[in-house]
């Protein structure tokens, strides 16, 4: 029933991604409830207090709001969200040029490959 957790970075962080990640998919919906930390912590397979860590990083980021006896919610702020999808789009291009570097490939190089990629998934729609 638990899922699977690297070692290389704290389970509550990678909770943390998981419901950015579901947020910016339209998973979970400006307004919608998550579940009970003790939910959250079954369905995961980890203590509460982890989840209870998660919950309170996502509240420091403004992506969740807590409501006293209600639970906590995703953000109604628009502005939040698309903060937060800007963000994982710079840190994911930002992962991918640092490997592409470490590869020995140049900034023509990169982009030149990406036009040949999309291209050819273009071509495999079709």
């Amino acid at each position: 029933m638990g899922e699977q957790f690297q070692a290389s970075n704290p389970i509550y962080m990678q909770i943390v991604d998981k419901i950015n990640q579901q947020i910016i998919r339209g998973e979970l919906l400006p307004g919608n409830k998550l579940p009970s930390v003790r939910e959250m912590a079954v369905q995961t397979g980890v203590n509460p207090n982890t989840i209870q860590r998660t919950y309170s990083e996502l509240e420091r980021m403004e992506i969740v709001e807590t409501k006293r006896g209600q639970g906590t919610f995703v953000t109604e702020n628009e502005r939040k969200i698309d903060e937060l999808k800007v963000r994982l789009q710079m840190d994911i291009i930002e992962a991918f040029v640092k490997n592409m570097k470490e590869l020995g490939f140049s900034e023509e190089e990169m982009l030149s490959g990406l036009e040949e990629y999309f291209k050819g998934t273009r071509e495999d729609l079709r």
